[in-house]
């Protein structure tokens, strides 16, 4: 049987320091990435600005769907920030 990327576990390339986490009920299990983490891997790492680290970010990673193995892109913060962010998606 052939091997896709449909059917793997995907990484993305450069931010092992960002990683949080893995979604173990999916199949393939998905990365679970933390979006702060990455931007200041990108920040340090490629002296970036955080504007540039975010739009670079928002228009080639967390947007990519890869197939069922895309990692997850996670924003953390207490319940009062996740409402705003689902509530700035509703708009």
């Amino acid at each position: 049987m052939e091997n896709n990327n449909e059917d793997q576990t995907l990484f993305a390339d450069g931010f092992d320091k960002a990683i949080v986490g893995v979604d173990l009920v999916s199949s393939p299990p998905r990365i679970i990435y933390d979006k702060s983490k990455m931007i200041d891997v990108l920040v340090h790492q490629e002296e970036l600005s955080i504007e540039d680290a975010i739009d670079f970010l928002a228009y080639n990673v967390w947007g990519a769907y890869v197939g069922l193995g895309t990692p997850i892109y996670m924003d953390d913060g207490d319940s009062e920030h996740i409402r705003e962010i689902i509530e700035s998606y509703e708009l």
